[in-house]
């Protein structure tokens, strides 16, 4: 049997392309259709980033050309203004050594050249005139050269670079400058020795120093430096000043990320030892061509096209295998990997779903729990009637988002705390078919909150009951943490009276500082741990308020939050404070009474050390009575007699106010006094007494003596004493 043939009056029929490809795909096994759907789309990303990757080449390469043109411009541009720079010192320091060759500058005068200079022009730092014998005879450099640097005038040059560029332009009779480098110890300047000729003889070189910092920052132009990473370098290509960008990471794929876009080349005056170099900094990527935009486009379209013919292939396949495993993830996520016990009700209150950690919780088997009514079997016997109300509250829809706490009963009887949070449970159409209620086992939280409540009301009664005044506050707030019974009492349950004892008692007692001009904490930067292991301060203060005395005391500690607060503890002195000052006063009386027990021991020598001068006055007295009645009296004798008698009455008052300030009782005055006058008065109060008993007394005192801040009339009571004790032990 024969096929039909297809052959018409015009021959056989040419198969079309289209229909060519669909044949042949249709002959394809689903695995290999599978695999040519996913190869055409590869091989048109495959051209897409093929194109991509030609035009970025291209394009960047193009621009890569272009900014290293500039660079070497702008190098070039700069170099020549720093060499003009160099050049226009150069001519007028050999301007300066020519007049100082035709010995019409001298040294004075140099000097002043020099400050000009420097002065007018940043990069020019010192300038220093050195004779043929290597001294410096004249120098001046700006304040900016470290003190190490600076030349003094006399001192000879040290043997180093200095000294061998001198010789050398000793030797050719020209300016010579040095070859910069970087060293360790920074970046030397760059040196100029302008050689001095006079009389035809070598007379010694004016050195001008460069700042390298200065000749970059004054003779590289603005722009230039505001483009590039300029930077000059020595010999061997060390950074001697400037900026340079940092190294590239080498381990990129691009064959130009590495490179630098830099262009170097020396300063002419200087030679190859000090080289100029800019560094392009990093730019972002050129637009691509209008060219290449087509060509992308057109890439796209194949390329999405071909994604929508797969994902069309495998879409159902896709969708069912998404389905599955979602929802078996999300049932092993609720069975296995929830700690939360899980509970689902139906509108009438009957179980539909319980979770592992449910059932663990309760003891009950999830095929003992589902299908369950009220009341269920961990429902504690006494709490049925509370908890059945509950839960029609909940069939009703009045639930609260804090939950609420219940007991549950587990199948071997035992109780635990638990606290259910309730929601309602919406199917995927958006329409609620029961209640989700979450439940979590709080019992040991319950205990460890009952344990601190307990713990708190010990040492709250323990505080109520001190007969101490007890106050928390956090440093720089008028916050009251804690306050006890007393407290409250005496200063109320505002913060006022913690502030007040520690003003009163200056607590912390800190030194007066510059922190006062701003506003900053005065423990910034003291660790807390210094704070609170400190020991606590004490001060007796009182306050008018109550009429008492306090002992304040004060220490820092950690409060439960964390920050840093302050524990005052006042106690009431006011009876000890009593005792302390009778107890003064008894002493004060005990030292007046011996003051008067000592002078009553003297009352017999004081009165006959009295007698001498009242009988002397008596005696003048009565003579100048007798003359003046027998009128045998002149008027000089009569003004000589009556100075005897005012010396022998200020005598006779002297001994009467000493005896009176050493009896007097008054509080200690503490003042400068002169130790060569207490000692005097001293001697002179007692001499009476030794006097009596016939003792002499010799006393010295050193000359040039410090002033003591002490009471006088108590050191001099003591020195009276110590006399008194002496002349009756000799007696």
């Amino acid at each position: 049997m024969h096929e039909p043939s297809t052959v018409s009056e015009f021959g056989p029929e040419a198969p079309t392309p289209p229909g060519v490809w669909r044949r042949w795909w249709r002959r394809q096994t689903p695995v290999h259709q599978d695999r040519f759907a996913m190869l055409a789309p590869l091989a048109a990303v495959v051209l897409f980033m093929a194109a991509i990757a030609s035009a970025f080449v291209y394009l960047r390469l193009e621009e890569m050309d272009r900014e290293q043109e500039a660079v070497k411009r702008d190098v070039e541009y700069a170099q020549q203004r720093v060499r003009l720079r160099l050049l226009e010192r150069q001519e007028q320091l050999m301007r300066i050594a020519r007049d100082v060759s035709n010995l019409e500058v001298d040294a004075e005068e140099f000097t002043g050249r020099a400050e000009s200079m420097v002065i007018q022009y940043p990069e020019l730092q010192a300038l220093s005139w050195i004779d043929e014998r290597r001294r410096i005879k004249a120098s001046y450099a700006a304040p900016s050269v470290p003190n190490a640097n600076l030349r003094a005038e006399g001192a000879v040059l040290r043997v180093g670079e200095t000294e061998t560029m001198y010789g050398l332009a000793r030797d050719l009779q020209q300016p010579v400058y040095s070859q910069p480098t970087a060293g360790s110890d920074g970046t030397g300047p760059l040196q100029l020795h302008v050689p001095l000729t006079m009389q035809g003889k070598f007379g010694g070189v004016i050195l001008g120093e460069y700042s390298i910092d200065g000749l970059l920052r004054y003779g590289v132009p603005a722009d230039v430096s505001a483009k590039y990473a300029v930077a000059l370098l020595d010999g061997k290509g060390r950074v001697l000043a400037g900026t340079s960008v940092p190294a590239r990471n080498p381990a990129n794929l691009l064959p130009w990320a590495a490179q630098p876009n830099e262009y170097e080349v020396p300063v002419s005056p200087v030679g190859n030892g000090l080289v100029i170099r800019a560094q392009a900094y990093r730019t972002s990527l050129g637009v691509i061509g209008s060219g290449l935009f087509w060509l992308v486009g057109a890439l796209s379209v194949m390329t999405a096209w071909m994604l929508i013919g797969n994902w069309r292939h495998t879409r159902r396949r896709m969708q069912a295998q998404q389905a599955l495993i979602a929802e078996t993830n999300f049932r092993r996520a609720m069975e296995n990997s929830m700690l939360t016990g899980m509970r689902a009700l139906d509108m009438q209150g009957r179980i539909t779903y319980v979770n592992a950690a449910f059932c663990q919780m309760t003891g009950w088997s999830e095929s003992e729990l589902v299908g369950r009514t009220p009341p269920f079997p961990y429902w504690p016997e006494s709490d049925r009637d509370h908890l059945a109300a509950r839960l029609d509250d909940e069939l009703q829809g009045r639930t609260t988002t804090g939950g609420f706490q219940v007991r549950v009963k587990r199948k071997d009887g035992g109780l635990f705390d638990a606290r259910l949070y309730v929601s309602p449970l919406v199917d995927a159409k958006g329409h609620q078919s029961g209640w989700m209620t979450s439940m979590t086992d709080i019992t040991e939280p319950n205990r460890i909150r009952e344990q601190l409540s307990a713990s708190y009301e010990r040492f709250t009664t323990v505080l109520e009951a001190l007969d101490a005044s007890v106050s928390v506050a956090p440093l720089g707030s008028e916050e009251l943490l804690f306050a006890n019974k007393l407290y409250r009492l005496w200063f109320g349950v505002q913060t006022g009276g913690h502030l007040q004892l520690v003003a009163q008692a200056g607590v912390p007692d800190q030194p007066r500082s510059d922190e006062s001009v701003d506003d900053v904490d005065s423990f910034v930067g003291l660790p807390t741990s210094t704070l609170t292991a400190a020991q606590s301060e004490n001060a007796e203060i009182f306050v008018p308020e109550l009429g008492k005395w306090l002992e304040v005391r004060s220490r820092y500690l950690n409060w439960v939050d964390g920050r840093l607060a302050q524990m005052v503890i006042a106690t009431d002195i006011t009876p000890r404070r009593h005792a302390e000052e009778q107890s003064a006063a008894q002493a004060e009386r005990a030292q007046s009474a011996s003051r008067l027990i000592t002078m009553g021991e003297m009352a017999s020598s004081v009165a006959h050390e009295l007698n001498q001068p009242l009988t002397a006055i008596n005696n003048y007295c009565n003579g100048l009575v007798s003359r003046i009645k027998g009128k045998q009296i002149n008027e000089d004798d009569l003004l000589a007699a009556l100075e005897k008698t005012a010396r022998q009455a200020q005598r006779a008052g002297q001994i009467i106010q000493r005896i009176r300030s050493f009896v007097k009782r008054s509080e200690p005055n503490r003042t400068a006094s002169d130790v060569t006058l207490m000692v005097t008065e001293a001697v002179e109060l007692a001499d009476i007494e030794l006097r009596r008993r016939n003792v002499r007394l010799s006393h010295y005192v050193a000359a040039r003596l410090p002033t003591l801040l002490v009471d006088p009339i108590l050191i001099e009571q003591v020195l009276v004493n110590l006399l008194k004790n002496a002349a009756e032990s000799i007696d």
